[in-house]
């Protein structure tokens, strides 16, 4: 009990929550310029989900009645190799996400957010077979649009904590 007391008399915020008031938030369908299926849709469930966390942010499905609306394109992947094993077989691989976003208020016209190029990057290993190959694959790519998804979150819950100070 007394911890908490003096994490509330010393300031402590918590960047997960946004206290602010009520917004409505309308996401877009990512533009996909890769030939990665469903890449788009899997960026956008993880977004959906991180807003979800806040309970001031309510995420709708159509533009109309929105105050906010966040908007990206993924420009590319790349699979570059990173080490390689004995014969030159690669043993190691670094999967490269390259996105664009925006979150602009709706009421205002004001662009609250806006990222030009970004990209995100994670390794993983090369299996022994191509089946953990691609699942490796799929784990590092996941973990990107997680942390992609988490980052763009906290940037919004920061930018919409200043608008109300």
């Amino acid at each position: 009990m007394v911890f908490f007391f003096i994490l509330a008399s010393c300031g402590y915020h918590n960047p997960y929550v946004y206290s602010g008031p009520d917004r409505d938030l309308y996401i877009t369908t990512w533009h996909n310029r890769t030939k990665e299926l469903l890449l788009d849709s899997k960026i956008h469930q993880s977004l959906v989900r991180w807003y979800q966390k806040s309970g001031s942010i309510k995420v709708i499905n159509k533009k109309e009645g929105a105050q906010l609306i966040l908007a990206g394109e993924i420009i590319s992947i790349d699979l570059p190799s990173l080490s390689y094993g004995s014969g030159n077989d690669a043993t190691e691989v670094k999967v490269l996400l390259t996105v664009r976003y925006i979150l602009k208020d709706l009421e205002s016209g004001n662009v609250l957010m806006e990222v030009g190029n970004e990209v995100w990057t994670e390794e993983y290993k090369v299996g022994a077979s191509s089946s953990e190959s691609s699942d490796n694959e799929k784990e590092a790519l996941e973990i990107i649009i997680d942390d992609l998804s988490e980052r763009i979150y906290l940037k919004t819950l920061g930018i919409l904590a200043k608008q109300n100070v």
